[in-house]
């Protein structure tokens, strides 16, 4: 399941950068990209529209004025280049605020509150957050604490857990970025591990549960430090 987007924004280079995040992300889906209100405002009555990125800085109408004229607005993503606007901004029951140059950090961390809210990564009877992949034409839930490491086939991933394995159609770069990244770690060009599976590692492996993954020497000092932390 994707979310179905739009994008309202007045800038032109902005909305060049807004719709390359979109289309990047594996849990979004990119159905309009707007300057104009009026037209907007018309696409989110006539279609199923499940979040909104919205620029406060509209020409004519702000972006707050534009919330009000919704009658049932989808969760919104505001975006501006004030951080005055921070604590308005959350008297109407916004999902996110993102302050320009918007980081694909920041992005990413937004969209991610938005998939809880949608239950596409959220916590459930204790289980923890999981992911819902297609694997052999079927939807499988995927614990993330469950998962010990994945390594990159071409446009695919195989998902090692400590109950089975999947693999799935998915680049690595876009796996990667569905990852909390404080509990995993791209080691790698070809393995991403869960932090807390690792058993010990050197200048050049990483041991997890009898088997030897490559450490690239770059990630070495970093990996370090995460698992200090971890």
């Amino acid at each position: 399941m994707k979310l179905n987007c739009i994008v309202l924004e007045n800038s032109i280079i902005q909305q060049k950068i807004m719709e390359k995040k979109v289309n990047y992300h594996p849990n979004l889906e990119l159905s309009g990209v707007y300057n104009n209100a009026l037209e907007a405002n018309r696409h989110i009555k006539n279609s199923n529209v499940d979040l909104m990125f919205l620029d406060v800085d509209m020409p004519l109408i702000s972006g707050f004025d534009f919330l009000e004229s919704i009658e049932d607005p989808p969760a919104t993503i505001l975006m501006s280049n004030n951080a005055d606007y921070a604590v308005k901004a959350f008297e109407y029951n916004i999902s996110y605020y993102l302050l320009k140059p918007i980081t694909s950090i920041s992005f990413n961390i937004a969209v991610r509150k938005v998939l809880k809210h949608h239950n596409l990564i959220y916590p459930k009877n204790g289980e923890g957050e999981f992911v819902l992949l297609k694997s052999n034409l079927k939807k499988v839930k995927v614990v993330l604490r469950d998962i010990i490491w994945v390594k990159a086939i071409g446009d695919y991933v195989k998902i090692v857990t400590d109950k089975q394995n999947f693999v799935v159609q998915f680049t690595m770069k876009r796996f990667e970025k569905m990852l909390p990244d404080d509990k995993f770690l791209r080691i790698h060009k070809s393995y991403i591990v869960n932090l807390r599976s690792v058993d010990q590692f050197n200048g050049r492996n990483v041991e997890i549960n009898g088997n030897s993954l490559p450490l690239s020497r770059s990630k070495k000092e970093l990996l370090e430090n995460k698992l200090m932390f971890s």
